[in-house]
Order: structure tokens, then C-alpha cells, then sequence
């Protein structure tokens, strides 16, 4: 999978960036995968796949049954606050 800017067609959905940074937000503190589902508002078959991502690119770690955000991952976190805040 790799990773884009931009949204859907219409602009209404988000990028794969913005669910990368919803579920990372949605892991601080630890959360089980079922949390992650509910707070990102996503399903668990498009979970699955931005998990397996985010833990092999070293964003989230995984301690069995929860997710935590790795250093990394607050780093990803606070660089698209920044990102965002620039594009108003």
C-alpha cells in the first residue's frame, strides 16, 4: 500500500495519510483494535491493512491486545498538525 495526499474524487473522503493519522491518534494511550475501529471510523476489513503498514513502517507498535504509538508515530503526528494548520 502506499501512501497519498490527496482525498477521494468528490474531496469527501480522506487520504490514506489522514486514516494513518486517525489511527495513531486512536492508539495513544493504547487501544485494542476494536477501540481503533470506533474512533477512526473505519471497518475491520480496511484496518487490517493500515495496521500491518503502520507497525512495519514503525509508527505503531503492537503489545498484544493493544497498539501503541511508537516515537516515530508521534513525530508522523505532530508533522501533519503542522501540514494542516499551513493549509488553513
Amino acid at each position: 500500500m502506499s501512501l497519498t495526499l490527496n482525498g477521494g474524487v468528490d474531496g469527501l473522503r480522506r487520504s490514506n495519510i489522514e486514516i494513518c493519522a486517525d489511527l495513531i491518534g486512536a492508539a495513544e494511550g493504547g487501544a485494542r483494535k476494536t477501540q481503533m475501529v470506533y474512533r477512526a471510523n473505519l471497518n475491520f476489513c480496511v484496518i487490517r491493512s493500515y495496521l500491518a503498514l503502520l507497525i512495519e513502517r514503525g509508527l505503531l507498535s503492537e503489545r498484544p491486545p493493544f497498539f501503541y504509538p511508537t516515537e516515530k508515530g508521534r513525530s508522523f503526528m505532530i508533522l501533519i498538525d503542522k501540514v494542516k494548520a499551513c493549509l488553513g
